[in-house]
């Protein structure tokens, strides 16, 4: 089936930016961070007692796959509205891609997908977008101290993990099928497939 919209994929590491270059893109953007199970989901994996929201078992992807292969197909869906404070969805609202043939879909989870994506017809790309580790762990504890996403002490020790463990959260990304590539590399390759995909009529 030939879709009049197709998605490009943006993963990397928490923190590096995925949400800003999105933005740059000029695209509409999907943010798969809002497909997150709720809190009270008993299906969330865990760890020493507490959920591994880091663990793609805490993240919806059959509903964010259906979600991109309707937008793909229609140009529109609802899409969900998840508070990361509260640890579940608190909304929802209209989401439309009707006027570009392509949008972005980031999120740490994105690399999770591709294949799904791929075996639907509506990918049109995949990156995983790469910084250095110190500028992403700053970056990262600046964003969730702003807004307030946990307790402080918290944020700093999970901040801690995710620095050691962003090689190999990079490497799994790329083993899915998402291409490593620095923030203007990746700009380049989005001006890329556009030029290559004609406006839907």
């Amino acid at each position: 089936m030939d879709h009049p919209h197709r998605v490009i994929l943006l993963a990397g590491a928490s923190g590096s930016g995925k949400s800003y270059i999105a933005r740059r893109t000029g695209l509409p953007v999907l943010c798969l961070d809002d497909f997150y199970k709720d809190g009270d989901d008993p299906t969330l994996p865990r760890r020493n007692g507490h959920v591994d929201w880091d663990s793609p078992q805490s993240w919806d992807a059959a509903a964010a796959v259906e979600t991109i292969a309707r937008l793909a197909r229609d140009g529109k869906a609802e899409v969900p509205v998840y508070a990361i404070g509260a640890d579940r969805r608190v909304a929802s609202r209209p989401f439309k891609v009707t006027e570009s043939p392509l949008f972005v879909a980031e999120g740490i989870f994105a690399a999770e997908i591709v294949e799904e994506c791929r075996q639907h017809g509506v990918l049109a790309g995949a990156y995983a977008l790469r910084r250095p580790r110190g500028a992403t762990f700053l970056r990262r504890l600046s964003r969730d101290l702003a807004e307030q996403r946990k307790a402080p002490r918290v944020l700093l020790r999970r901040g801690l993990a995710l620095l050691r463990a962003e090689p190999a959260v990079l490497r799994r990304q790329i083993g899915l099928g998402a291409r490593p590539a620095p923030a203007r590399e990746v700009l380049r390759g989005v001006a890329d497939l556009l030029a290559a995909h004609p406006r839907p009529s």
